[in-house]
């Protein structure tokens, strides 16, 4: 049966018809929905780990253990997975073990466009990349059978265009491979220095049989045309020029690591003129070019965002299929802001108002950056702000630091906030860390971790308790707070900035989009108090507005959710809570 399926749900069919069984991730746009749509299927363990580099490890012991194991984070995570997948690739699998690194060109969502077919070289390890998500399946299943011939991890690499868009999808019967048996072979599985030393023998052995398997896979594919010009491209850039250069010559590349030096010279060879389209780095182009093959790239191209057929067009000639279907008028913009009654906005509109330096993390909090909240200083990567409040304290001292926070939200903390925090401790340090505990991760799609009290498939399980567990770290001076009593959270932040030891405040509420409007109350503004000023929209809530005809703010019943953070702020007692 045919069914449109967005490529990371394709992906975790896949996995399941390969007969993957255990699949770990820790939530990033644009990876999610593969293992929380593996979870899905009968008979098999799925977990949201702490973070990448445990849901490899857990992956890896998986494997060793034998079961076909799937792995799955954006591309970023692939840094915090790095350590034990780089050594993993050294002791190689038992059961089939394929990693999805899910990259971000143009970023969408993330804080860099990095190119982790680089770790394919780096790591040297197989990278495969599907076009669509047929091949996002197939792909994914051809996969978990090369990792056990080859006794190796496979990165399948993706982006979020193919990650999201949907495609028809012929769905196949799983394989029923069983988890193979365990055996102690410490040679293999310990890595001292000595059995390092003879597996990265191996290792190398096995990237030349790679290359072998390169020239015959099914995963590389010519396809001639008019040969006066070719293009060699994979993944989602397949389809950008096939739509724009239907009739020319392609190489379409699969496997993008180890390349097929042969087919690619073959190609060459056959065309008048030879181009390589590729989104961010020229990790294909680089190695053709050192086998002195003359080739275009880069020149006619960018090492900037993510392509797109019109893009292709500009810079190749050829027309775009379909283009009447496209808008005639430009989208207006539409900036990302924190939803009405977001706990979140109370805490930057607060801390905007002390003018203290905010050192920031990733979430959905990290919009506190923006306009008109203006609220944090610096956003670097999962878990830093914490540790870079930490470095501005010691580069400009104690006293400086009475106006240094650091703000992470609750499934940030679990992934990589609690090291730090250990750091300030064991360092003297005298940092505050405000921890948003809204319940969830939510900027993911409201995933659960391990301080929600519930797995992945919503089972209840043990709950961490962040106080208890700031409170083990060493951190005296801890407090729970609400971060919509704009009164309370002020104070608290005050006094534990006079501290000249380190303070956790955490600030819970749950994410508003877990939590229904208070029954029977509603916002009202009465006009004959409302002065003008502004304040109310500062917030940088969607639930108000203001008319610059008539110099009132008005109240949006749409999108109020009647959190009351506008009543606390208007100094006019212009906004109040009606019931009823």
């Amino acid at each position: 049966m045919k069914k449109l399926m967005i490529g990371n749900d394709a992906i975790a069919r896949g996995a399941y018809e390969a007969g993957a069984t255990v699949a770990t991730a820790y939530p990033g746009t644009p990876s999610t929905e593969i293992v929380s749509s593996f979870a899905r299927y009968p008979g098999v363990y799925a977990e949201w780990s702490p973070n990448e580099k445990v849901a490899m490890e857990v992956g890896a012991g998986a494997s060793m253990g034998g079961a076909r194991t799937l792995v799955a984070m954006k591309h970023v995570g692939v840094n915090v997975a790095a350590d034990p997948l780089y050594t993993f690739v050294y002791t190689g699998v038992n059961g089939g073990l394929v990693i999805v690194s899910a990259d971000d060109p143009g970023m969408h969502s993330s804080q860099n466009e990095q190119d982790n077919r680089g770790y394919g070289r780096f790591a040297k390890l197989p990278v495969i990349e599907p076009s669509d998500s047929q091949e996002a399946k197939d792909f994914t299943r051809l996969a978990f059978a090369i990792s056990e011939e080859f006794d190796t991890p496979v990165m399948l690499r993706i982006t979020t265009r193919l990650a999201h868009s949907q495609t028809l999808v012929e769905e196949g019967e799983r394989q029923e491979v069983g988890i193979k048996d365990y055996k102690k072979n410490a040679p293999k599985n310990v890595m001292l220095p000595g059995f390092a030393r003879e597996r990265h023998v191996e290792v190398e052995k096995r990237l030349l049989r790679l290359k072998e398997y390169a020239h015959t896979s099914e995963l590389n594919r010519i396809e001639w045309g008019d040969r006066s010009l070719g293009v060699i491209t994979s993944g989602v850039c397949y389809q950008y020029v096939k739509e724009v250069l239907p009739d020319i010559s392609v190489l379409k590349l699969g496997m993008v690591n180890p390349l097929p030096d042969k087919i690619i010279r073959e190609f060459a060879a056959g065309v008048e003129r030879l181009v390589i389209v590729e989104e961010l780095e020229p990790v294909i182009e680089e190695q053709v070019k050192s086998w002195g093959i003359a080739v275009e790239g880069k020149e006619l191209f960018t090492l900037l965002g993510e392509y797109s057929p019109e893009f292709i067009e500009e810079r190749l000639g050829g027309a775009v299929q379909n283009a009447g279907f496209g808008l005639d008028k430009e989208i207006p913009g539409r900036p990302p802001l924190m939803c009405p009654g977001c706990p979140h906005r109370g805490v930057f509109h607060t801390l905007k108002k002390m003018r203290l330096t905010v050192m920031g993390d990733i979430g959905c909090y990290t919009l506190g950056a923006l306009s008109p909240l203006d609220g944090m200083d610096a956003c670097v990567c999962m878990g830093a702000s914490i540790g870079t409040a930490m470095g501005m304290e010691k580069a400009r001292g104690s006293e400086y630091a009475g106006k240094v926070v650091a703000v992470i939200g609750d499934s940030t903390f679990v992934h990589s906030g609690i090291t730090p925090l250990i750091d300030i401790v064991y360092n003297q340090g005298t940092s505050t860390v405000v921890i948003l505990d809204n319940s969830t991760t939510a900027m993911t799609g409201h995933q659960d971790h391990p301080a929600t009290g519930f797995t992945i498939k919503g089972e209840p399980t043990a709950k961490l308790d962040l106080e208890a567990l700031v409170k083990a770290i060493g951190i005296k001076n801890v407090r729970v707070v609400d971060p919509l009593q704009l009164d309370e959270l002020e104070q608290a932040l005050e006094e534990e900035l006079q501290r000249r030891e380190p303070s956790v405040i955490i600030a819970k509420r749950p994410c508003a989009l877990l939590e229904k409007p208070p029954a029977g109350k509603k916002m009202v503004i009465e006009n004959e108090l409302c002065k003008g000023c502004k304040l109310c929209v500062r917030i940088g809530c969607t639930g108000i507005y203001f008319v610059e005809d008539t110099k009132l703010a008005v109240i949006n019943p749409n999108t109020c959710v009647n959190c009351g953070l506008c009543a606390q702020v208007c100094t006019f007692d212009a906004i109040k809570i009606m019931e009823g």
